[in-house]
C-alpha cells in the first residue's frame, strides 16, 4: 500500500494498531471426583489396571494400601474389597465386574423379531429320591433305562427330546439336577420350566422342598406332578395340603401353580402332564431363538471318558451347532470332531433346544458354563487363554470363603452384613429346633438367614448351593457324602457337623458376637508373706516366703504390695524350697523366690500370684442401665 494510506486492520488489532485489552479467560470448574460416572474395573485387577482406569498414580494406590495396613506390588492382584476401599479413598465410583457377568455381556444379543423361531421348551425334572423321576421320564420317553441302560441315556448325556401334538420337549434327566445347581451358581437360566415330582403315597419329602427352594432361586416357574397315583394309599390331596404350606397353592385352589396327577407305571397322565408343559412354557416363557448365527449355550455335564476323552453334553440356546465349529467353553476350547443325539445316534447339526454330546473338546468343563462357536482355532486359544488368567487372577484376589473362625473380624470390618446357613440334620424335628433356636439368637449388626434346610446326608447339591450363596453348611447328626466334602474343599465352603444341638448354637452364636476372640482374665491362684530377704550377689534379692494361702508356681505372675499398695509387678524368675527347684509350693510351706528384674523386697511384703486365661464371653456386652 501506498504511503497515507490505510491498509485493512490487522486480525486482533484495532485501526490504530493497538491490541484490545485481554479478556479475562473464565477458568474451568473443576468436577469433584465423586460426580465422575462409576468407573467399570474388572474383579481380580492389579494395582496397574486400577490405576490406568482411575486415572491416578500406581504410587498413590500403593500408599493407600499401605495406609490400611496391607502391603502391594504394582502387579499384585487386588480383591474386591480392596478395590472399593481404594475408590473410596480417592473419592470414586466404581462397579466392580466379575467373569461371569462379562461372559453374559458378551452373549447379549438383539435378534430381530422376524428371525425368531419357536423352539422346544427346556424343562428340569426334580424331586426326591424314589418319588418316581427316572419311572416318570421313562414313561414320558417309552424307553426302559432302568431295565438296561445300553445307551447310557441316564448316566451320559442327561437331556433328551421328546415329540407332543408336533411340537418338541426338551428334558433335563435326573443328573440336570446338580447341573442345575451350578447353572443357578453361575447366573445362568436355561431351564423354562420345572417338574416337581412327589409321590402321592409319601408325600413332601426333604429333597422335594430343597427342589423348590432351587427353582425358586433361579427364578424359574415350576409345576407339581403327583406320581403314583395307582398306589392304594395314595393321597394327592395330602401332597396339596403340605405343598399349600410351603406356598406352593394349586390352581383348583386359586393359586399359580399347575398339578398333574400321573402314575408312572400304568402310564396314566402323562399326556396330560405334556400338555401342561407346554401350557406353563407358552404362558411364562415363550420359547424363542434364533437358529441362524453361530451356536452358543450352556454345558450340561462334562466329563472324562477313558476312550474318547473329554466328553461334553451341550444344550444349544441359539444358533445351530455343526461338525467341525471352533467351540470355546470357559478356558477350554476344541474342534467338534462328532456329535450324538440323546439315543446315541450321530448328528451333523443341533439347532436351539437341542441337546448334544459332543467329542473334541480340550479338557473337562464345569456344568453350566457358557459355551459359543469362534470364527478359527486360533481366536478360541487367545480367548481361552484370556479367560484362565482372568479366572485365576479373580480366584487368587477374592478366594476368601466364609467361615465361623474369620466372621466376625468380616463383621467388623463391614464387609458381610448377613449369614447365610443351611442346616441338614437326621430327623425333621432336630432340624426345627436348630432352625428356633438360631432365630432366637439376638443380633444387631448381621442378620441370620436360614436359607435351606434338609433332613439326610450332606451332598454335593448342598455345597454348590452353599457356594452360590456364601452359606455355612451346619449339619447336625449327619456327615457329609465323599464326593460333597471334596467338593466343599474345592469351592471353600465351611461344613460344621454337630452331634449336640446346643454346640451348633453356641459355635454360631459365638461367630456372632465375636466369642471368637475371648476375654484375658486373671485368676489370682495363691498369697504369700515375705519373713525373711537374702542377698545374692550374682542373683539379685531372694525373699523367704511362706505360702498363706492357695498354691505359688513357677513362672507365675506376681504382684508385690507393700501396706497396701502395689509397688511392682512382675513374673517369678526361680522358685525353691530348701536347696531344690521346685514346680510348685502349696499353702503352709515355706520357700524361697527370686522376682524376675527386681530387688527391692523387704520382710512384711506381700506377695499375690497369680495366672492369665482366656476366658470366652457367653453373650454380648449389656446396654447401659438406665438411672433410677
Amino acid at each position: 500500500p501506498q504511503a497515507g494510506r490505510r491498509g485493512p486492520a490487522q486480525p486482533g488489532r484495532d485501526r490504530r494498531g493497538a491490541r484490545p485489552p485481554r479478556q479475562e479467560e473464565k477458568p474451568a470448574v473443576p468436577v469433584a471426583p465423586a460426580d465422575l460416572p462409576p468407573v467399570e474395573v474388572p474383579s481380580g485387577a492389579t494395582v496397574k489396571d486400577l490405576a490406568e482406569l482411575l486415572g491416578i498414580s500406581t504410587a498413590q494406590i500403593i500408599k493407600t494400601l499401605m495406609g490400611l495396613g496391607e502391603m502391594a506390588t504394582i502387579t499384585q492382584s487386588l480383591s474386591d474389597d480392596a478395590i472399593e476401599l481404594i475408590a473410596a479413598e480417592v473419592e470414586r465410583k466404581v462397579t466392580i465386574v466379575h467373569a461371569e457377568e462379562e461372559a453374559e455381556r458378551e452373549e447379549t444379543f438383539d435378534d430381530a423379531e422376524e428371525d425368531l423361531m419357536a423352539r422346544a421348551p427346556v424343562v428340569t425334572v426334580m424331586g426326591h429320591v424314589d418319588h418316581g423321576k427316572t419311572s416318570l421320564l421313562d414313561a414320558i420317553r417309552s424307553t426302559e433305562v432302568a431295565a438296561g441302560e445300553a445307551g447310557g441315556i441316564t448316566q451320559h448325556i442327561g437331556a433328551y427330546q421328546v415329540r407332543h401334538d408336533g411340537r418338541e420337549i426338551t428334558f433335563l434327566d435326573t443328573p440336570g439336577h446338580e447341573a442345575f445347581t451350578a447353572m443357578r451358581a453361575r447366573g445362568a437360566k436355561i431351564t423354562d420350566v420345572a417338574v416337581i415330582v412327589v409321590a402321592a403315597d409319601d408325600g413332601v419329602m426333604p429333597q422335594t422342598i430343597e427342589a423348590i427352594d432351587h427353582a425358586r432361586a433361579a427364578e424359574v416357574p415350576f409345576m407339581v406332578a403327583v406320581n403314583k397315583i395307582d398306589k392304594p394309599d395314595a393321597n394327592p390331596d395330602r401332597v396339596k395340603q403340605e405343598l399349600a404350606q410351603r406356598d406352593v397353592i394349586p390352581s383348583d385352589w386359586g393359586g399359580s401353580h399347575e398339578f398333574v396327577e400321573v402314575s408312572a407305571l400304568e402310564g396314566t397322565g402323562i399326556e396330560t402332564l405334556l400338555e401342561t408343559v407346554l401350557l406353563v412354557a407358552d404362558a411364562d416363557a415363550e420359547p424363542k431363538a434364533n437358529p441362524r448365527p453361530e451356536a452358543s449355550g450352556t454345558v450340561i455335564e462334562s466329563r472324562l471318558d477313558p476312550g474318547r476323552g473329554p466328553v461334553a453334553s451341550l444344550l444349544v440356546q441359539r444358533g445351530t451347532l455343526r461338525v467341525g465349529d471352533i467351540v470355546i467353553a470357559g478356558d477350554v476350547y476344541g474342534r467338534v470332531r462328532a456329535m450324538s443325539d440323546h439315543t446315541g445316534a450321530p448328528m451333523t447339526e443341533a439347532g436351539p433346544s437341542v441337546p448334544a454330546e459332543v467329542l473334541g473338546l480340550g479338557g473337562v468343563v464345569d456344568a453350566g458354563e457358557r459355551f459359543r462357536v469362534v470364527e478359527n482355532e486360533r481366536t478360541a486359544r487367545q480367548l481361552a487363554a484370556e479367560r484362565s488368567q482372568r479366572l485365576r487372577a479373580e480366584e487368587l484376589a477374592n478366594r476368601r470363603p466364609v467361615s465361623l473362625d474369620d466372621l466376625f473380624a468380616r463383621i467388623k470390618e463391614g464387609g458381610l452384613k448377613e449369614l447365610n446357613l443351611i442346616i441338614k440334620g437326621d430327623v425333621q424335628g432336630s432340624v426345627g429346633a436348630l432352625v428356633d433356636a438360631l432365630e432366637k439368637v439376638e443380633q444387631t449388626e448381621v442378620r441370620l438367614r436360614v436359607i435351606h434346610t434338609g433332613v439326610g446326608a450332606i451332598t454335593e447339591s448342598d455345597v454348590m448351593l452353599a457356594s452360590a450363596s456364601e452359606a455355612i453348611i451346619i449339619g447336625f447328626n449327619v456327615r457329609p457324602r465323599p464326593e460333597a466334602k471334596s467338593l466343599a474343599e474345592r469351592e471353600g465352603v465351611d461344613i460344621r457337623t454337630y452331634r449336640v444341638i446346643y454346640r451348633a448354637i453356641e459355635d454360631v452364636r459365638d461367630a456372632l458376637v465375636g466369642l471368637l476372640e475371648p476375654d484375658i482374665v486373671e485368676d489370682v491362684i495363691g498369697q504369700l508373706e515375705v519373713r525373711a530377704t537374702f542377698r545374692a550377689s550374682r542373683l539379685g534379692t531372694i525373699a523367704g516366703c511362706y505360702v498363706t494361702e492357695g498354691i505359688v508356681r513357677r513362672n507365675a505372675n506376681v504382684r508385690l504390695i507393700r501396706e497396701g499398695t502395689v509397688v511392682h509387678e512382675g513374673r517369678i524368675a526361680s522358685l525353691k524350697r530348701f536347696n531344690e527347684d521346685v514346680r510348685e509350693v502349696t499353702a503352709g510351706f515355706e520357700c524361697g523366690l527370686l522376682i524376675e528384674d527386681y530387688n527391692d523386697v523387704k520382710e512384711g511384703d506381700q506377695i499375690e500370684a497369680y495366672e492369665l486365661r482366656e476366658v470366652a464371653r457367653t453373650a454380648q456386652a449389656a446396654a447401659p442401665a438406665a438411672a433410677e
